[in-house]
């Protein structure tokens, strides 16, 4: 799979698996302190071919993609769910499986702060996403099944908006986990 688009990953192990998989060019990032010059290279990359921002799932990675599209406009972004990129130890775009990485790849989205709002704080808060029991896991779930990872519920909020999800579309995945999640309740306590 050739990828047009210019991958930021956070290190060398992330670039070397990548380009094991993908006909792709990688920038490093080398860990949290983005310097001037990696800004200036991303922000190059994206103006003369895009740039998909893939960082790991965790607090430096998130760290990471929020400076970026902070300095860098309209990037787009690719995500993994932690489950999928780990091992024992460690947590990181290296240790996922080829399917997923190339499954993030493909469901990649561009953040923008120029668009409308889609979803109303009070209706995330009406629908879940925010201070209820189950609250974290729905939005590790929503944020899996649109592949921009998971987050606390003001990121979320700002990433549904960003890739203008619905109230409507919101409602009905949320209603989708509820019965997965039922179901899956329910065929467990018959194999006890």
């Amino acid at each position: 799979m050739k990828i047009k688009e210019i991958i930021v990953v956070e290190g060398k192990n992330d670039s070397n698996v990548l380009k094991s998989h993908f006909d792709c060019d990688t920038i490093e990032t080398q860990g949290t302190h983005l310097g001037k010059k990696t800004l200036a290279a991303i922000r190059l990359a994206n103006e003369k071919r895009g740039v998909i921002i893939f960082t790991d799932p965790d607090a430096p990675g998130n760290k990471i993609r929020d400076a970026i599209n902070k300095a860098v406009p309209n990037c787009k972004n690719a995500f993994i769910a932690k489950g999928k990129a780990h091992t024992t130890k460690k947590v990181g775009v290296e240790h996922a499986k080829r399917e997923d990485l190339e499954e993030s790849l493909k469901n990649c989205m561009t953040y923008t702060d120029k668009i409308e709002e889609t979803i109303s704080w009070d209706v995330f808060n009406a629908l879940g996403l925010n201070g209820r029991e189950n609250s974290a896991w729905l939005r590790e779930r929503i944020g899996e099944r649109l592949f921009i990872g998971k987050a606390n519920a003001k990121t979320l909020f700002k990433r549904l908006n960003m890739v203008q999800v619905t109230e409507d579309e919101l409602r009905d995945m949320i209603e989708e986990e509820k019965d997965e999640s039922n179901s899956d309740t329910v065929k467990n306590q018959g194999n006890s």
